[in-house]
């Protein structure tokens, strides 16, 4: 989907929502984290979210019950992000649903792409993993510290690395 994110409108909503950040940030305080949650199309009970947390609009992030976000987590939310029930989000995660052109005269247009991502239900995605636009994550599913997830992750698999790769099946009995 393209969009202009210089229209008047989204530049006055990103400056009220990273005003709402920059308050949380300053103040993590339970009111102040449930206004930043207010921002959201929906959240769940028990949605915890750490210091540090930046997001350009809100009004596409959903989150689901009992999702835990880490330190310093930015969601560049152009497109829908959807997080599932009890997922681990680490510390300096960025997920980003923006892309632009990769042609040096087309990005004079200042275009924005945005691409959805969704990750299912008790996914853990390991300190400063990177998820670029377009990605669903599968249920379970475990992403390494450290990764950039360029392709699809499917259920109940481990993947690390740059870009995050296929590491194995994971067994539903095991801990890590």
């Amino acid at each position: 989907m393209i969009f202009n994110s210089l229209t008047p409108e989204l530049i006055q909503r990103r400056h009220r929502v990273h005003d709402t950040c920059r308050q949380f940030n300053r103040s993590p305080s339970k009111g102040n984290l449930l206004r930043l949650k207010s921002l959201f199309a929906r959240y769940g009970e028990d949605v915890f979210i750490e210091q540090g947390f930046y997001c350009d609009y809100g009004d596409k992030i959903t989150l689901g019950q009992r999702v835990y976000i880490n330190i310093n987590c930015t969601i560049l939310d152009g497109g829908e992000v959807t997080i599932g029930n009890d997922c681990l989000i680490g510390p300096n995660v960025q997920i980003l649903t923006i892309n632009h052109d990769t042609s040096a005269t087309d990005r004079l247009n200042k275009n924005n792409y945005a691409e959805d991502i969704h990750i299912e239900s008790n996914v853990w995605i390991g300190a400063g993993t990177i998820i670029l636009p377009g990605i669903n994550i599968g249920s379970n599913a475990v992403i390494g510290a450290g990764s950039v997830v360029t392709k699809n992750i499917q259920a109940n698999c481990l993947y690390a690395g740059n870009p995050a790769k296929k590491i194995r099946q994971l067994d539903e009995t095991e801990s890590t």
